[in-house]
């Protein structure tokens, strides 16, 4: 049985426990829950810290419990918020929470066995429940001292505080309290932040059932220049591929500080402690190929094998400059799916292709590319543009549907830099 505890320990992704669960997670199986609110559209690589968590625990022989948060995502956590959310519709809600179970099935073994991972929805626990039967059964077993004690609470008293938010720690104890009684669930893990809530639940268990639970959390992970982690200049990394393109997945980690790739590797590497150690051993001096290995693992682990490869081929368009028209006309129309998010597109309708375009007319009335005729001139008459790779020297040039690739797309470069494709309507 491998030590999930000494796992986190040399992953740097231990930040407390406590102290009895590791004596005994050293002598069985137990089953062992992390809480996901279902308030975002997709997961992102932000939660997915949490699934590796799930992964290691499942990988040393225990059984990884999901509480997707059904009921609690419609009151809010106020961990780590300095303000009150906005709630979401209960339609929004569904059907985020639907999208990430099709997410999660896709990220841990589910398959039968005695470490099977399993979802469970904690709307099931307050469905039938009244008011009057949360006040006197959950309300009664924490006293007011005790939650206000908590970070959770404490840090938002001043800014403002609902009874809804304030409510949530009762729902999150009371969830494992549920888990504890239906699974034999007696751990539960989470990010640092939610420690005060965690604890909540093992006093709570205590009280009502006399019976011992654990907690175990993980360091919320920054980056090194001190930003939240799990996000781009354009917002959240999302895991799926219509919110944050697989390219711009795997652009997230080649662009990764240099300091932040040790920390990094081992949050979110498969691989072993002797694996990545000789990894940067080996590229010490080259870092770049450091991420590279990395997105090339997560991407694939993410997205699937096909649309890594995708990525290295418009990766390849886009940067290396011996890329000609034969390269072009292999792209897949996923590929020019992609490339279109990547580089600036413009959309032409059929007709005016039909119609003998000169090149000039071409860049700068029918696509925008250029801002007037004189401009196109001199681009083309300085040799800047190319069409599909091909450099375009005379003005006299048309542009016709011979220009298309697959019929749909075209290719037009201004400069070493400026990128456009062309689109078919």
């Amino acid at each position: 049985m491998s030590n999930f505890l000494d796992e986190l320990r040399w992953r740097g992704m231990l930040h407390n426990h406590t102290e009895e669960i590791e004596e005994i997670m050293n002598q069985q199986h137990i089953a062992g829950y992390i809480g996901f609110d279902p308030t975002a559209p997709s997961l992102t690589i932000g939660n997915y810290i949490q699934v590796m968590i799930l992964h290691f625990f499942q990988k040393a022989g225990h059984k990884p419990i999901i509480l997707m948060g059904g009921a609690t995502g419609r009151i809010g956590d106020p961990s780590g918020k300095d303000k009150e959310r906005d709630l979401k519709s209960y339609e929004e809600l569904d059907n985020n929470l639907d999208h990430q179970v099709r997410q999660f099935e896709s990220l841990l073994n589910f398959k039968e066995g005695p470490n099977q991972a399993e979802m469970v929805n904690n709307l099931d626990f307050y469905r039938n429940m009244n008011v009057l039967d949360f006040l006197r059964d959950v309300g009664k077993s924490i006293n007011i001292s005790y939650m206000l004690a908590k970070d959770s609470v404490k840090n938002r008293l001043e800014k403002g505080l609902s009874f809804t938010e304030f409510s949530y720690q009762l729902l999150q104890a009371y969830d494992f309290q549920c888990l504890y009684q239906s699974k034999n669930c007696i751990l539960q893990m989470g990010g640092s932040d939610q420690w005060g809530n965690i604890t909540s639940g093992t006093e709570f268990i205590r009280r009502n059932l006399g019976a011992k639970a654990y907690a175990i959390t993980t360091p919320l992970l920054t980056k090194t220049d001190g930003s939240k982690f799990g996000k781009s200049a354009e917002g959240n990394i999302w895991l799926d591929p219509e919110l944050t393109t697989p390219y711009k997945f795997y652009q997230f980690w080649i662009n990764a500080d240099d300091d932040d790739l040790p920390k990094f590797f081992r949050y979110f590497s498969f691989k072993n402690k002797e694996e990545i150690e000789n990894l940067e051993k080996e590229y010490a001096d080259n870092k770049q190929q450091l991420k590279k290995i990395l997105g090339e693992e997560l991407t694939t682990r993410i997205h699937g094998k096909e649309a890594f490869d995708s990525v290295m081929t418009v990766s390849e368009l886009l940067f290396n400059k011996k890329c000609n028209e034969d390269f072009l006309r292999k792209l897949t129309s996923k590929e020019w799916k992609t490339l279109a998010g990547e580089i600036p597109s413009t959309r032409v309708n059929s007709t005016s292709l039909e119609n003998q375009l000169s090149i000039i007319d071409f860049l700068s009335e029918e696509t925008g590319i250029l801002n007037s005729k004189s401009d196109a001139r001199r681009a083309v008459q300085g040799q800047a543009i190319s069409i599909n790779k091909n450099k375009v020297t005379d003005i006299e040039t048309v542009i016709n549907k011979s220009h298309l690739i697959g019929e749909k797309y075209m290719m037009v470069e201004n400069g070493k830099k400026n990128k456009y494709l062309v689109e078919i309507q």
